[in-house]
């Protein structure tokens, strides 16, 4: 997913039963297709470069628990790990929160929930019979990548539609080319953890 085209566009199925989605670029050429693996006792996410399914690209998987955060390593083609995704736990209660760490164990990036009270007015809204289906227009929550400098250099916000499925990442500040795939796998397991919390 090197020198990817911005905006990139997130649509998830909702024809499956598994947990998984398309993902495009701007010249709407498919950059990934993200299937989470079902019914596993630990995360099993894999990227292949499209939806033939006939190459994986990249895997995610649940690591380890670190300070009752979970975390999940990114995989490349040939196995090596290159970087992971930790949610803190406590701090995510409330407000989204995620760190993307590096290959040498040093926080790059932080994800983070701009309007957390969106989610909460979603919520709410669910539980409204007929209304619950017109959520996905109404409370669209957005998050935010920023560096180790405090700039924001991704957002990533889920766009009007019905059942919450469309997703849209655009560029704010500059990213470092060699930080493409950490921020975008990043960023593709967080909207997995985030969907399935509603």
């Amino acid at each position: 997913m090197k020198n990817i085209q911005f905006p990139i566009n997130f649509k998830f199925k909702i024809t499956s039963f598994a947990n998984d989605f398309t993902a495009t670029d701007a010249t709407g050429n498919t950059i990934a297709y993200v299937k989470q693996k079902m019914f596993r006792l630990k995360e099993a996410i894999n990227i292949y470069s499209d939806e033939s399914k006939s190459k994986i690209d990249y895997t995610i998987s649940a690591n380890k628990w670190l300070d009752f955060s979970a975390a999940y390593s990114f995989f490349d083609e040939h196995g090596q790990e290159f970087g992971k995704i930790a949610r803190k736990g406590w701090r995510s209660i409330w407000k989204a929160s995620y760190e993307i760490i590096d290959q040498l164990e040093k926080k790059q990036y932080t994800i983070t929930e701009e309007n957390p009270w969106v989610k909460v007015f979603d919520a709410l809204l669910g539980e409204v019979p007929i209304l619950s289906i017109f959520t996905g227009y109404l409370f669209n929550p957005a998050y935010i990548v920023v560096n180790s400098e405090g700039q924001t250099v991704v957002r990533l916000k889920k766009m009007p539609s019905f059942f919450g499925r469309n997703f849209e990442i655009t560029k704010i500040g500059e990213l470092d080319s060699d930080d493409d795939d950490r921020v975008m796998l990043g960023l593709m397991m967080m909207i997995l953890l985030e969907r399935r919390r509603g």
